[in-house]
């Protein structure tokens, strides 16, 4: 097993809270508009995957620029901007638009500036459904599964091939400014750190999005079923080892929408 069950359980848990949370937020822009008139991307439906699929390389590219670079402080302020911006569209759901800025804002800086793993974690739950929220309604169910399959392709060649996507993960985690779930944990007295990427969490919950505005509430299985493959990943990972998450993951999301069209 990868960690001990404890945590594995615990990231599972928060896992599934995110995306639970990101289909309520992601469902509540439907029928409305994101906040302060931020516009969502107008994309053909059929073709949209390959523009996220662009827009996820140039950013992968221009993050491992900053990495050669060492350039912590442009990553900060990237992360602190990116952080407001998709908390401040998840709260705009339950607070009016102000509160909903002003709450994003306070725990971004204690984010960004005063490391603390409760509120880091916290956070997280609803960065995803802000995100989701902006995507969803440009893509189709046939674009968000052609996304999937790339994105997962492009995992195992970033894990195993170029070895890029653990650099990036190391690097995020030493400025203690990781994009998803961060767990640490002590065994036989060293302190471990349990990982969950913020892609790892994203994508499956766009997927989840775009079926749930096709098929409605059937489309709540996909988050069990990926989780049940997150699990079996965490169960036959070796310690010390990085994997691909996403082709695990994609299979629990398609196995989810057959699941759910089968009902």
């Amino acid at each position: 097993m990868k960690h001990n069950l404890k945590v594995v359980i615990i990231l599972l848990v928060m896992f599934l809270l995110a995306q639970y949370i990101g289909l309520y937020i992601s469902n509540s822009y439907v029928s409305r508009e994101l906040p302060f008139g931020i516009e969502k991307p107008e994309f053909r439906q059929e073709t949209s995957f390959a523009s996220i699929f662009f827009a996820v390389l140039i950013a992968t590219a221009f993050a491992i620029a900053l990495i050669k670079f060492n350039a912590a402080r442009l990553w900060k302020f990237w992360f602190f901007m990116s952080v407001w911006f998709a908390l401040i569209i998840s709260f705009s759901v339950f607070f009016n638009q102000l509160i909903a800025l002003i709450t994003a804002l306070i725990i971004t800086i204690f984010k960004v500036f005063k490391h603390n793993i409760i509120i880091h974690n916290l956070s997280e739950l609803f960065i995803y459904g802000g995100l989701a929220a902006i995507f969803a309604q440009s893509l189709s169910i046939f674009s968000v599964s052609i996304l999937l399959i790339l994105i997962s392709v492009y995992d195992m060649i970033a894990v195993w091939q170029t070895k890029h996507m653990i650099k990036l993960a190391k690097f995020q985690t030493k400025l203690n400014l990781f994009a998803g779930f961060l767990l640490p944990y002590k065994e036989k007295k060293q302190v471990k750190t349990a990982i969950l990427g913020g892609g790892d969490i994203g994508f499956p919950l766009l997927f989840a999005s775009v079926i749930f505005k096709s098929i409605g509430f059937k489309a709540l299985i996909i988050p069990l079923t990926t989780s049940l493959l997150l699990f079996g990943l965490f169960w036959y990972g070796d310690k010390n080892k990085f994997y691909p998450a996403m082709p695990f993951l994609s299979v629990g999301c398609f196995l989810g929408y057959f699941l759910a069209i089968a009902l």
